[in-house]
């Protein structure tokens, strides 16, 4: 029988020394940037001096005699030729300068592209081979299976198809708080504005209060567990200072995983916009991103969670995650680890989950547009009985 645990503990050493090549580029292109802008400025500070310097020579001369010789010679050709090996040296240094520039950025182009291919590592293979989801135990009208350890798609139906992500959109907004935030135990204070936004949009909310200061780490889990838009728009705010900007910093991580053409959101929470959309593929690629963090996989795989104990709140509040709850007693030949749901009237209920069979593979599972959230747990119970190893 295989070791599965040790078979995972290799796959974590994997997956840590892979995000430490990604740290340490990010590092090196950080030197490179700050050599360039270093390393530029002592040049100039040189060629202003020198220059000074030949143009001092040029019209003091060294000493009386070198002076007595230019008068003789003639004092304006004396100083033209002093002006012209100090516009000479000028030239080479600048040319110096060019050359350096060029080197630097070259690097820093290599260092961008290597990182780039580091991240198309998440790609998702054998879309338009992988066969027809075609049980009819799955009601969802879009559904998408893919081995994760070969990033190979397994079977799929209108997983290509624009869909608006409803609250599965939590799993980017996630992926990209944990990865601007330093300290978990930091502090940030809900406010008015927050508390409306997840109200006016008619929202689930994890039931923070107006003035009620929590951790960040409350933050996270209260964003997954009960797909708390309080939360999610107190996270936007921690990170970036607006919701907008927030957006921003999402696309931007869509972008560096190689989704920009098909993905776009506008906001942290998942609300219905026609310029929010992504299709099955990209979530896929969105969770397993996120699984490949150890904070986010730590939060996405939570049952249960209480937050810290706030004057609002002395025994905290009491967080599920109902999707890992309702399905961790169903056979789907293995655990369910992580999961995410979400809904919206355009794109009913859906949800992604990532799964580790009894044989130790792992699995990603997205589907869209099922009747209930009962159905669509289901749906994710029948996908796995049917078509994983």
């Amino acid at each position: 029988m295989r070791d599965f645990e040790a078979e995972e503990r290799i796959n974590r050493a994997l997956r840590a020394r892979r995000r430490g090549e990604i740290r340490r580029r990010r590092r090196r292109r950080a030197r490179i940037k700050r050599a360039l802008v270093l390393g530029g400025t002592g040049l100039c500070l040189f060629l202003i001096i020198l220059a000074g310097v030949g143009l001092v020579k040029a019209v003091f001369g060294r000493d009386a005699q070198a002076a007595e010789q230019a008068e003789q010679a003639g004092e304006e050709n004396g100083k033209a030729g002093g002006v012209s090996g100090a516009l000479a040296s000028t030239g080479q240094l600048q040319n110096a300068i060019q050359q350096l520039q060029q080197s630097f950025q070259a690097e820093a182009e290599n260092e961008i592209t290597a990182a780039s291919a580091e991240a198309a590592d998440y790609s998702v293979n054998g879309q338009d081979a992988a066969a027809a989801l075609t049980s009819e135990e799955v009601i969802s009208t879009r559904a998408l299976l893919v081995d994760w350890d070969t990033r190979t798609v397994i079977a799929q139906r209108g997983a290509g198809d624009r869909i608006n992500p409803a609250s599965m959109t939590k799993i980017l907004t996630l992926l990209v708080a944990v990865e601007h935030i330093t300290d978990l135990d930091d502090t940030f204070t809900i406010t008015r504005e927050i508390t409306d936004y997840s109200y006016s949009n008619d929202c689930s909310a994890a039931g923070f209060e107006d003035g009620e200061t929590v951790t960040v780490r409350d933050l996270l889990y209260g964003t997954i567990l009960p797909s708390g838009a309080d939360a999610a728009a107190g996270l936007a705010f921690y990170v970036s200072g607006s919701l907008e900007g927030f957006a921003d910093l999402m696309n931007q991580k869509l972008e560096e995983l190689g989704l920009s053409d098909t993905a776009h959101f506008t906001n942290c929470v998942g609300l219905y916009d026609e310029n929010h959309y992504c299709t099955l593929y990209d979530m896929a690629v969105i969770l397993g991103a996120a699984i490949d963090n150890d904070i986010c996989r730590e939060v996405l795989s939570a049952h249960i969670y209480t937050t810290s104990a706030t004057e609002q709140h002395p025994e905290g509040l009491e967080l599920s995650n109902w999707f890992l709850r309702r399905i961790e007693d169903k056979d789907t030949h293995g655990t369910v680890m992580c999961a995410k749901t979400g809904y919206v009237v355009q794109s009913g209920n859906c949800a992604a989950s990532y799964s580790v069979s009894n044989n130790g593979k792992q699995y990603i599972c997205v589907t869209a547009d099922a009747y209930n959230s009962w159905r669509c747990i289901y749906d994710h119970v029948a996908i796995y009985q049917e078509y994983t190893e």
